[in-house]
């Protein structure tokens, strides 16, 4: 009498979720947004001025801007390009303030947003005016010059090491459970 062994399915799900797992490392980082710490080390507080502090970043669709302050003293309020100006928090279009003093302004819209701190901060300098915009498409690829020897793999200026690594594991895995 033979004996006919079969195969579990487990070596075909290892194989998927490792497949699986691969992507989500070369494809995640450029999903996620970025959260930006409202002045850096400083916070959201008196004596730093905004306009320097964002002057050099760029802010995309799907960031968050995050607000850290003395939650007893200041607030996070959106306002219009006009009070923004002026420092009028009376006509605010969105009070971000959560009491906690640990405040998230998703960026999902492509605008201007115009952040002021009422009770007379905005006065010293608690305002922030930033422009959000799409990621810009990422760069085409161009043919390889043949005159070089050795080609590079990049994704979005990213080395895809850890999906040529996984790709090694799952035909690893796949090789030994057969």
């Amino acid at each position: 009498m033979e004996v006919v062994r079969r195969r579990s399915g487990s070596g075909c799900l290892s194989m998927v979720v490792a497949i699986m797992c691969a992507f989500l490392v070369v494809m995640v980082p450029g999903v996620l947004g970025t959260r930006w710490t409202v002045g850096g080390n400083m916070g959201w507080t008196t004596n730093v001025n905004y306009t320097v502090w964002a002057q050099d970043k760029h802010f995309y669709n799907g960031d968050w801007l995050f607000f850290v302050y003395d939650r007893n003293q200041m607030n996070v309020l959106e306002v219009n390009k006009t009070d923004y100006e002026t420092c009028n928090s009376d006509n605010f279009l969105h009070n971000w303030t959560t009491g906690a003093g640990r405040d998230v302004i998703p960026l999902n819209v492509t605008r201007n947003y115009y952040i002021i701190s009422g009770k007379g901060f905005c006065y010293g300098g608690m305002k922030l005016a930033i422009h959000v915009e799409n990621l810009p498409p990422p760069p085409t690829s161009t043919p390889l010059n043949e005159k070089s020897s050795s080609p590079t793999l990049t994704s979005r200026g990213m080395i895809v090491l850890p999906m040529v690594l996984a790709i090694g594991a799952v035909w690893d895995a796949f090789l030994w459970s057969w």
